[in-house]
């Protein structure tokens, strides 16, 4: 069983590595372009702090939250950017204070969910293990459009194993939001972790194998990086499609990067 307090712990640590990175900027850094197209670094934060919100409901009110996406329904396609959109206009401090206001509640919430309760999402529904899990994936891969944007390099530390964990569990979804029908055998990941040690999932016999440092299954898996410019190998026909299909978000499939981008 997921040790939701030491998840909880990563999630916080997480949001403080990216917090360290914007809170010194100046006020017109905010509006800097990121990789993902439309989106300034204001828009990233602002879409963390808005998830953030939005998980708070689902742990804590399941018919507000299902109030929230039948409202939404019109808009599907547009209410994420919408809300970054609206998010980004804030001043950058009142930005930060509405993240800090949202991972706060968000913590509060998921410790209060019973034990083995399921909190309802634009996926399948989730533990509140699952969801912080989510949390930490999302806010990892918001960060790195951030450094990107920057020039900076980030450190790998061993939270990327969270990351690393809702890419592999995401796999059968992934084939699914392309319209495809999941292998119906489970693949060996062995990533190499930034200690050096070894992170694996599925059957040590499996034929199909995904290889590679853990860093850039993480950016692999969240579309920060084009397959091609990471040093991820798979052996047979299935993990190779898998590489160019995998997602570790919920919704529709997303544009990715570009082969050279950040070379």
């Amino acid at each position: 069983m997921a040790d939701l307090e030491a998840l909880l712990d990563d999630f916080a640590e997480e949001c403080a590595d990216l917090e360290r990175i914007v809170a010194p900027l100046a006020a017109a850094d905010w509006a800097l372009p990121t990789p993902a197209t439309g989106w300034t670094i204001a828009h990233q934060i602002g879409h963390l702090a808005w998830t953030d919100e939005i998980a708070t409901v689902a742990a804590a009110d399941a018919a507000g939250f299902q109030q929230l996406v039948t409202e939404a329904g019109p808009k599907a396609f547009t209410f994420v950017d919408d809300a970054a959109e609206e998010a980004a206009t804030a001043p950058p401090a009142e930005l930060l204070d509405r993240w800090h206001r949202g991972r706060k509640s968000l913590t509060d919430a998921l410790r209060a969910v019973p034990a083995g309760a399921k909190l309802p999402w634009f996926g399948p529904p989730m533990s509140a293990a699952s969801m912080i899990t989510a949390r930490i994936m999302e806010t990892w891969a918001h960060g790195q459009d951030v450094a990107d944007t920057l020039g900076i390099t980030r450190t790998p530390t061993a939270r990327l194993r969270t990351v690393a964990h809702i890419g592999v569990r995401t796999r059968n979804f992934a084939y699914t939001v392309h319209g495809s029908t999941p292998p119906a055998d489970e693949f060996r990941v062995e990533l190499t972790a930034p200690d050096g040690t070894i992170w694996s999932w599925g059957p040590e016999d499996a034929k199909q194998r995904v290889t590679g440092p853990a860093v850039d299954f993480c950016l692999l898996v969240t579309q920060r990086r084009h397959p091609d410019d990471l040093a991820i190998e798979a052996t047979g026909p299935d993990a190779a499609q898998w590489l160019t299909l995998a997602q570790a978000f919920a919704g529709p499939t997303g544009s990715g990067r570009t082969a050279g981008q950040f070379a």
